[in-house]
């Protein structure tokens, strides 16, 4: 079964009690724990979430909980920051350059280009730790292409993103559906 057929299913096991559901994210944070991140919204636009796992038992987990958001939310913040543009726009760029000018090192990064757009797919996608490593890795080969003299934009944004996936986490857990438990 695919993931977005996953998702529909746990959909369809959710009780909304009154609620919208308006997300969910799919998340392994350790191997073979798969979770899911749901997002609800109230009638009057207050949001609550639900963490569940692959049979849509509800997590009550605190830890588990928090696991799922960072895991989720940090995939989700990396495929947003690997590249500021669009890279089917510059692939066609550097295409243009490489039929024109032909500098050294463009193969690189028409390659590296395709590369993050490989690695970061197509909606939804399964956030992992690896998953991270592998938006991280191609977003840097690609930075490096494009300029190796220039530190890597992509680390410092992630840097930079902690903060707000702590909010994240910690509206998670002050919205939670259940009583979190430690």
């Amino acid at each position: 079964m695919g993931l977005a057929a996953e998702i529909e299913r746990i959909a369809g096991l959710l009780d909304f009690s009154g609620a919208e559901l308006t997300g969910i994210l799919a998340s392994e944070p350790a191997p073979g724990e798969r979770l899911y991140l749901c997002a609800f919204a109230a009638a009057d636009g207050a949001r609550s979430w639900l963490v569940v796992d692959a049979d849509g038992g509800q997590v009550a987990d605190r830890r588990r909980v928090r696991e799922a958001v960072w895991t989720a939310a940090l995939c989700e913040v990396a495929g947003d920051l690997a590249f500021p543009g669009d890279l089917e726009e510059l692939r066609a760029h550097l295409l243009q350059v490489r039929m024109l000018e032909a500098p050294p090192g463009i193969e690189e990064a028409e390659a590296a280009a395709l590369a993050l757009e490989r690695t970061l797919g197509a909606p939804p996608e399964l956030a992992t730790p690896e998953r991270l490593d592998e938006i991280g890795a191609a977003a840097r080969r690609l930075e490096t292409a494009l300029d190796p003299t220039r530190p890597s934009a992509f680390a410092g944004a992630m840097q930079a993103a902690h903060a707000t996936v702590e909010e994240l986490a910690s509206e998670v857990e002050s919205a939670y559906r259940l009583p979190l438990v430690d």
